[in-house]
């Protein structure tokens, strides 16, 4: 008898212990030595929703090159059946957080399986099960899956630890931290129509930042802080003094910047603050009026360490949206409501920073810098065993560089419609095609100055960029033309996706490069017969000698002719004339 009831007790033990390991990660059975491979995502992923089937809902939202499911947890405290569904509706403040977007950065992954296993199993402060019931989070373990299976032990040489882990782009070689507004790969497309289902008020991307070596363990890198209303603005500010906050009280030494210096490898050119290119993700979403958090642990520390402070960090932002993300929800909507009605304000599409600055106290270590027989430029040797004190600069005041006005809406003629529609639908903005003859409209028209392509591809394309002013033009406008609205809650993302002088725009990223290919030219023996004849008018003549002044175009035989072949007729007005006029009248 006593046999027998060993054998239940050992087994009772046996599966208490299983369950146990059943949600926890490699990272965490292996002392946070390693880290899993997707499989273990596809099995985590299951076994919450299993275990709480009230709480916690696994769902797919789209399928990578490869053919993997990308898969997110949605939890929440629900009574309900239908959670993923009865959590949306419900309106409640939505938390969304993803890991591996670079697939080698892969602490948000481990440090998010981790702390959702502390809340549902009630292992940590009470108050974050009790944030379920007024708050909904949506975690994204791995954004990069087919990245996160190029596993490897040297993916990031720069960073210690796990042993193991993935490579930074697709199998497509595409870096997703650069494809927010150019939406070029199916996993953003993906996750695009999944953040929009969702409309998070706040989302977390979990980095590791490469760099310097430093004592500091994490960065939060907050956005809108500069752009955008004064409302959105001041949440964001209250989130990041409370974050940094909350974290030096667990003892962590946070930043709320992201630590690159000014000049690189020179420790006393100091830091800047900036505002965040809309092709990234915190730039990206407060264009939609919602909050951005860059997180970023520091490559030098160890997993052990990087992996807590992400995890404190989630922990941080779920205890302050449970207690003020009502109130925040309430005030985005009526921030929604004040960009729609934004129209002819001026807004910002680049920034810098003024020469105003102060010092601060960055915990740094002893550093030398020396010349290297090795790369010809400078070398920074660190020595981590010696702390030191910093004093630097920082450079804190930030002012647009390039501003416009939001105008009414913006024009797509017909032949460059299905350049624009299909992201216009990655973006879910509202448009619409014009089904009758308008006829002729006063409009604003673009024709570059000097326009210049960037000198070789990045992310497959060949970037572009321009000099030149908006002015007045009649057009006319035919049914198949469509018309963008501003007048709708995206109207700051549809403002920098037009604007030619924004710097991850549509042309930018060189959507419309054609319009700046010449494409038809004039023979040089022509172009000399049409020279010697222009050059009877006494105006060209002029004009023409005093250009032999520039060098560059004096020793050019090719800028010579073309001098004259823009004066002739057979020249293609077109060109560097970019397809897309805004007007400041509505377009029904």
């Amino acid at each position: 008898m006593k046999y027998l009831f060993f054998l239940a007790f050992s087994w009772i033990c046996s599966q208490s212990i299983a369950d146990s390991k059943a949600l926890k990660t490699l990272a965490e059975l292996s002392h946070w030595k390693q880290t899993g491979h997707y499989v273990e995502v596809e099995r985590l992923c299951k076994a919450f929703a299993n275990k709480f089937p009230s709480q916690v809902d696994c769902v797919t939202f789209g399928t990578t090159p490869e053919g993997r499911k990308m898969r997110a947890l949605v939890v929440a405290d629900s009574k309900k059946g239908l959670l993923s569904f009865w959590a949306k509706r419900s309106k409640r403040p939505v938390i969304y957080f993803q890991g591996a977007i670079h697939a080698g950065e892969i602490d948000g992954k481990d440090a998010g399986f981790w702390l959702l296993r502390q809340i549902l199993e009630k292992e940590s402060n009470p108050k974050l099960n009790e944030a379920l019931k007024t708050v909904t989070l949506v975690f994204v373990p791995v954004f990069n899956v087919d990245g996160h299976e190029r596993f490897g032990v040297n993916n990031r040489p720069n960073q210690v630890g796990p042993e193991a882990m993935g490579w930074r782009t697709t199998s497509q070689n595409y870096n997703l931290n650069r494809d927010y507004v150019k939406a070029d790969s199916p996993e953003m497309l993906a996750l695009l129509k999944f953040i929009e289902k969702w409309d998070p008020l706040i989302s977390l991307d979990l980095h590791v930042t490469d760099g310097a070596q430093f004592q500091h363990d994490v960065s939060i890198i907050l956005e809108p802080l500069f752009r955008g209303t004064e409302e959105l603005k001041n949440i964001a500010q209250e989130i990041q003094n409370s974050m940094l906050s909350s974290l030096k009280a667990q003892g962590h030494l946070p930043l709320g910047f992201y630590p690159s210096f000014r000049i690189d490898d020179d420790p006393s050119s100091g830091f800047a603050l900036g505002v965040t290119r809309p092709r990234y993700s915190q730039g990206y979403l407060a264009l939609r009026n919602r909050i951005g958090i860059l997180v970023e642990t520091h490559s030098w520390k160890d997993y052990a360490i990087r992996v807590k402070a992400t995890r404190d960090t989630l922990e941080n932002i779920i205890l302050l949206s449970a207690q003020k993300g009502g109130g925040w929800r309430k005030k985005i909507d009526e921030i929604d409501l004040k960009i729609t009605n934004s129209v002819g304000q001026s807004e910002g599409l680049t920034f810098e920073n003024t020469d105003k600055y102060r010092e601060i106290e960055f915990l740094g270590y002893k550093y030398e810098r020396e010349d290297s027989s090795i790369s010809g430029g400078t070398k920074i040797t660190y020595f981590p065993n010696q702390p030191e004190v910093w004093r630097v600069p920082f450079y804190e005041e930030v002012t647009p560089k390039v501003s416009a006005k939001i105008p009414e809406g913006y024009i797509v003629p017909r032949s460059f419609a299905s350049v624009v529609i299909p992201k216009l639908q990655a973006h879910s903005i509202k448009f619409k095609e014009i089904l009758e003859d308008v006829g002729a409209r006063e409009v604003e028209s673009f024709r570059a100055d000097t326009f210049s392509f960037a000198n070789k591809s990045f992310e497959g394309h060949q970037g572009l960029s321009v000099t030149g002013e908006w002015k007045k033009e009649t057009m006319t406008i035919y049914p198949g033309d469509l018309f963008v609205s501003c007048r709708q809650p995206k109207a700051l993302l549809i403002f920098n996706l037009f604007e030619p002088k924004g710097p991850d725009s549509l042309l930018s990223w060189g959507f419309f490069n054609t319009r700046f290919e010449p494409k038809e030219y004039m023979e040089s023996y022509v172009a000399e017969v049409v020279a010697k004849e222009m050059l009877v008018k006494p105006e060209i003549k002029k004009e023409f000698e005093d250009k032999l002044n520039d060098s560059e175009f004096e020793n050019s035989p090719e800028k010579r002719l073309e001098f004259f072949h823009k004066q002739h007729p057979s020249w293609d007005r077109s060109l560097g004339h970019y397809p897309i006029y805004k007007t400041d009248k509505k377009i029904k």
